[in-house]
Formats: C-alpha cells, structure tokens, sequence
C-alpha cells in the first residue's frame, strides 16, 4: 500500500512537529532561570546508568552460552569496551572499539 502525495506530506509534518516538541518541551517546561523539581534531577542521574544497563541486557539477551562459540567473542568485546572505557574514559572510543573488536572476532576468528 502506497501513501498518496499529500499523506507523505501530512506523515512528515507530524513527525518533524513531534521531534521540535520533544526537543522544545524540556526548554519550555524547565527554563534555565527556573530550578527543575528534585525528581527530574534524580532521573537525569540515574537514567543513563539504566539505559546503559537496559542496552548490555538487550544486546547479550540471545547470546549462545550452550552452543557454538559459547558467547566468546561478547565476552571478549565487553571486556574491550569496559577496559577502555575505564583507561580512557571516552564512551564513543570505547563503543567503537568494542564493536570493531567483536565484528572481526565473529568474521575472522569464530
């Protein structure tokens, strides 16, 4: 099925209108004169933390422990991207790295 000229228009408009409030919102909500509720403070320092966390679960959910290589190379490249991160303290290298790291452990090694 196939969307008619003026439904893509109307598609991208709600779109690009949703992603400038989600953007907008916090600025309007929370203004820079004003100080934010103790709760938003908390969650902006917890959040990443658990998002974090989320992502590691999220990634090694289906990671073959029985079979195969046993989890390995995962292993192998959260042990990069943790190292890194610890010496450098850069979350991109770190991420980079490990995938970088993981991709030629399945490809070449495993």
């Amino acid at each position: 099925m196939t969307m008619t000229i003026w439904q893509g228009v109307i598609t991208v408009a709600v779109v690009a209108f949703g992603t400038i409030l989600t953007r907008f919102l916090p600025f309007i909500v929370f203004p820079e004169s004003k100080e934010p509720p103790r709760v938003i403070d908390y969650l902006g320092s917890v959040l990443p933390y658990a998002m974090t966390g989320l992502l590691v679960v999220y990634a090694l959910r289906n990671t073959p422990i029985l079979t195969g290589s046993h989890g390995i190379p995962e292993l192998i490249a959260c042990a990069v991207i943790v190292l890194l991160h610890w010496w450098k303290r850069n979350m991109l290298l770190s991420i980079a790295s490990g995938t970088i790291v993981y991709m030629l452990l399945v490809q070449l090694v495993f």
